[in-house]
């Protein structure tokens, strides 16, 4: 966020079916009683095949993997800092990494026994505070969101997300709904109410970047960023939700250039706040028993769609990191402060079994849906499934029982 006021952040909106933001007024009702339910016990491996990073170091990235299995690995680009430690150096005897604190912010021992952005002068927002404040936003979105019924996808993305907030800063309970959106976002509210599109979910390439994306928007939760916003701001508009909210993963997130019905530099949590929620999420990522390096696969996914924003969309997010500055960053919070592993999970069998069942809930909407056109359309090929090697299927529309 800009040092300079604005006293316009908080504003109104609401969610068609697809998350995309509409200028409409809506009014709160009162305060609704979401239950809030326990984190579930970490995840066991399951019993699909699973893929595991094997850490056999590559350079200069103390943290950089070979996978088992030989597939293809992302690329981790080389560090040109000279200030990074060595290769091969190791952690200390009480495991925190040289140059490192302990307990401090920088201590990935110390996850879950620190306090970060706790209540105080820049945050009068208690527990309960931010629980309330959630509840009622988290309201207004279950009205008028449309979300993935399938207990499967629903159960899976809980457990992924319950791990990680074990392994994180966190002291609330999360509550986390799968939204049927294909924009590329997830983003939590104050108080642990967490929504992760299936778009995020169809295009992350394995299970470790999904969960670099949920483990960042945890750490904007567990960093009370929400709260510290609004005590920046030195108010608080109940009666509306506030967009700093729903900047989520990649700064623009849901919002399409045509539907800004607000001034865009609205949108986003401040620079300071986003790379934290990075710093932080490659720590809960790496607790979680992910491979850190899953977080910079997913921003370079980010950084093409970034490059083609121009004029004022491309400026209105200036106060979000942009990837590249995001993608080094990472590279070097992870040499410098993560302990080298042996192993790391990297993808499971079952995450894709769930995208091949989203990809058939997209594929059944979109047969039904009522046609808008006699334009050829592409269908996506359930990911995971028998044939879905092969490219996605042209599917013409039928005029009188005939294809066109």
């Amino acid at each position: 966020m800009a040092k300079r006021e604005h006293s316009l952040l908080v504003r109104t909106f609401r969610f068609s079916s697809f998350g995309l933001l509409l200028g409409v007024t809506i009014s709160l009702p009162s305060m609704a009683g979401a239950q809030l339910l326990p984190a579930f016990s970490a995840p066991q491996t399951p019993s699909g095949i699973s893929k595991v990073s094997n850490f056999q170091q590559k350079q200069p990235s103390q943290n950089s993997h070979k996978k088992i299995d030989k597939k293809p690995t992302p690329a981790v680009r080389p560090i040109p800092d000279p200030q990074l430690p060595p290769q091969g150096v190791q952690p200390r005897p009480d495991g925190v990494m040289p140059g490192v604190r302990r307990g401090s912010i920088q201590d990935v021992n110390a996850v879950g026994d620190r306090k970060i952005g706790g209540r105080g002068l820049g945050n009068w927002y208690g527990e309960r505070g931010e629980i309330e404040m959630g509840q009622q936003y988290a309201a207004e979105i279950d009205k008028s969101t449309h979300f993935i019924k399938d207990p499967v996808v629903d159960e899976y993305i809980n457990r992924i997300g319950q791990n990680l907030v074990k392994n994180s800063d966190a002291k609330v309970p999360f509550i986390i709904k799968v939204i049927d959106s294909n924009q590329i976002n997830a983003f939590a509210l104050p108080g642990g109410f967490f929504y992760v599109n299936s778009g995020l979910i169809l295009a992350a390439d394995n299970e470790a970047e999904l969960a670099a994306v949920m483990a960042h928007e945890i750490a904007h939760v567990a960093a009370h960023h929400a709260a510290r916003e609004m005590t920046r701001m030195h108010y608080a508009q109940l009666g509306s939700v506030p967009l700093i909210f729903m900047g989520g993963w990649a700064g623009y997130g849901i919002y399409e250039a045509a539907n800004l019905a607000i001034p865009v530099t609205f949108l986003q949590f401040s620079r300071e706040f986003e790379a934290q929620a990075d710093y932080l999420g490659v720590q809960y990522l790496y607790r979680a028993g992910y491979d850190p390096t899953a977080m910079i696969s997913f921003f370079e996914k980010i950084e093409a769609p970034e490059k083609q924003k121009p004029g004022v969309i491309a400026r209105a997010f200036d106060t979000h990191p942009q990837t590249p500055d995001r993608i080094e960053a990472t590279e070097r919070e992870i040499a410098h402060i993560l302990p080298p592993r042996s192993e790391y999970l990297e993808d499971t069998s079952e995450f894709e079994q769930v995208k091949a069942r989203l990809a058939r809930i997209e594929n059944r909407r979109k047969l039904h849906a009522p046609a808008k056109s006699q334009r050829p359309s592409l269908r996506r090929a359930s990911a995971g499934a028998p044939g879905s090697e092969e490219p996605p299927t042209l599917h013409r529309p039928q005029i009188n029982g005939t294809p066109d």
